[in-house]
């Protein structure tokens, strides 16, 4: 829960959703760091509720040590775990049945691996309560690759747990299950791990079912996602039946209780919901706001249906759904906005891209706005990794609707927006078809009138900041601002840093001659050129980033000053933080006023009430 001015969010229990005066706090980190810097990276409860595991990282670093709690007393357990998160790899645990132990993600200590290898070949082991970490025992990981991302499932009985392992951030997954020891023995790790899918066979995710089955979703001959039924009884590939077949929607999400399986499906940006019964026969639609995220799914025992949903104009609310109902019910388990969106609509437009594909974009404005090309315009993108760019909600745009702005988030290629053919459009040698799909959306918002280029202005973080860079060097001409956060510059050398490695799988890498020859097709800062006039630049990054290492940022903006040959200002700005998770309350608004700020001055916005 997130309590301004509180500097970061804490950990509540609540009875259930509607009952909001149950509401207690568990973990405050503000009250452990009076500075406001120590943050929850994830937490995962023990499946009989009466413990909770909680990783905590301090200065936005994400170098997770895994803490223990008491629920019913909140009082912190002696037990301690280092480094069971970091980024690029993150972490994750899973509960034992019994709760007296807890399996968890592991990065080697200094006398196991080279200085060089400590953040990466993640494992798993096993902790028991009460116990010197020392004493862990090694569960699985030895034969992952060096750069396998690890998440960790427990079954609703206890009796299983699946560990989900990517290759790197290039979107391939091998899933792994842990099965009951011979004595059914669970205050140990007795049983035996079991592979069930290789990277080559394309399921990308993995979930327990409430039926004795795990439900897969996998690409193979089908990019959009089918769903598989395997049972725990005889758990290799071989065994699985389709249950949802691939169709237009691309499957995002998959959760089961013990008749019926929810599917959430991805529309080019917006998320729907589908009932199924177990035989994958399909029932109704779950009525979902229109244009809006679906951000999670919690199947109840009882067959319900907990989601949360956000929009452009509405901020996050969870949602109950029972079987046999036609509307959700909105829970009391929901953010508030201070401010009304009651005047703004989202529409949604096709760009053309260079090559004919046809672009959305999600466009945010004040209803009536004129398109006379004066109108000040934040396009938004990404466009990596997988990742869709689905509707958010953010009420400091308030700021830039009071002042005639549009704001538009484009769906370009690399995502995930429609699929996995969509995503592979987008990176490794074809990571060019990014650029050309974010300069056609400014051109189509140019072309219609929305703005023109003295008014447009481009924003993105991490691999957005790289689609930032690449449009200062691609096309100078097209905006008068650019907002870069967090973000790549110098494609030669990112794989580098530890971080970059597990980037090499999205990214590709120099050691292959083609691979390398689209790196430094676009590489931002080796396509820097004497004499250019720039547009206004604004570049964001924290020193304790371990995503994205900071000389990115600041090699790039000096090779700037020295290029640029308009007046615009080329500006950079270091934060104390890291990539952006974990960091304080009081930093994210400096962070925003700036930013505001600066977008204010460089399109020639006069602060103004609204009319």
């Amino acid at each position: 829960k997130f309590q301004p001015p509180k500097q970061q969010p804490m950990l509540v229990t609540l009875a259930s959703p509607n009952d909001l005066k149950s509401e207690r706090v568990l973990v405050d980190p503000n009250t452990l760091d009076a500075k406001g810097a120590t943050a929850i990276d994830w937490f995962v409860p023990s499946l009989d509720g009466k413990k909770v595991a909680v990783s905590l990282s301090k200065d936005g670093s994400e170098e997770g040590a895994l803490h223990f709690y008491d629920v019913e007393t909140g009082q912190a357990l002696p037990d301690t775990i280092p480094r069971v998160q970091y980024p690029t790899a993150g972490g994750s645990a899973a509960w034992n049945g019994t709760g007296t132990g807890i399996y968890y993600t592991r990065f080697p200590r200094k006398c196991e691996r080279p200085e060089a290898d400590l953040n990466f070949y993640q494992q798993v082991y096993f902790h028991k309560l009460g116990t010197p970490e020392a004493e862990d025992v090694y569960a699985i990981g030895k034969e992952f690759p060096r750069i396998a991302e690890i998440e960790l499932e427990a079954s609703h009985d206890g009796r299983y747990i699946l560990a989900s392992v990517a290759n790197g951030d290039g979107g391939d997954y091998a899933h792994y299950l842990l099965g009951p020891g011979a004595d059914g023995n669970w205050e140990h790790p007795s049983g035996v791990w079991t592979q069930i899918t290789q990277f080559a066979d394309q399921v990308k995710s993995a979930t327990f079912g409430r039926d004795d089955a795990l439900y897969l979703v996998s690409r193979a001959d089908a990019p959009h996602g089918k769903v598989l039924r395997l049972p725990l009884s005889s758990p290799t590939l071989e065994k699985a039946v389709t249950i949802v077949p691939a169709g237009e929607p691309v499957i995002q999400q998959v959760v089961a209780t013990a008749d019926t399986i929810y599917v959430g499906d991805l529309l080019g940006g917006p998320i729907e919901i589908r009932r199924f019964d177990l035989d994958g026969i399909e029932g109704q639609m779950i009525p979902v706001p229109e244009i809006s995220a679906v951000q999670e799914m919690e199947a109840l025992e009882d067959g319900s249906l907990l989601f949360r949903a956000v929009s452009y104009t509405e901020p996050p609310a969870w949602f109950h759904w029972r079987k046999g109902g036609s509307e959700p019910q909105k829970t009391a388990l929901h953010m508030t906005s201070p401010v009304s969106f009651d005047d703004i609509e989202v529409t949604r437009e096709f760009a053309t891209s260079k090559d004919g594909t046809k672009v959305p974009l999600n466009i945010v404005r004040r209803k009536g706005t004129k398109l006379d090309g004066n109108n000040p315009t934040l396009l938004y993108g990404y466009g990596g990794y997988g990742i869709s760019m689905s509707p958010s909600f953010d009420f400091t745009r308030r700021l830039w609707f009071d002042r005639g702005g549009i704001y538009v988030v484009a769906n370009i290629r690399g995502g995930g927006e429609f699929g996995e053919e969509w995503h592979k459009q987008g990176n490794l040698t074809k990571k060019q078809n990014v650029f050309d799909d974010f300069a056609a959306a400014a051109q189509h918002l140019i072309e219609r009138r929305y703005t023109r280029p003295e008014k447009l202005a481009m924003m993105g973080g991490s691999n957005g900041g790289l689609l930032m860079g690449a449009m200062i060097t691609q096309h100078p001409q097209l905006m008068r601002a650019v907002v870069a956060s967090v973000a790549i510059f110098d494609m030669l050398r990112v794989e580098l840093a530890p971080n970059g490695a597990f980037n090499v799988t999205e990214f590709g890498t120099v050691k292959d001659p083609e691979q390398f020859k689209a790196l430094h097709g676009y590489s931002p800062y080796h396509h820097v050129k004497d004499g250019t006039k720039y547009p206004a630049v604004l570049m964001l990054t924290g020193a304790n980033d371990g995503r994205v290492a900071p000389y990115h940022s600041r090699k790039m903006i000096a090779r700037l000053q020295e290029a640029n040959a308009s007046s615009h200002p080329i500006l950079l700005r270091t934060g104390s933080s890291g990539h952006g998770m974990g960091t304080a309350l009081s930093e994210r608004i400096n962070q925003l006023a700036d930013i505001y700020a600066f977008l204010f001055a460089q399109l020639d916005i006069t602060p103004k009430s609204k009319t």
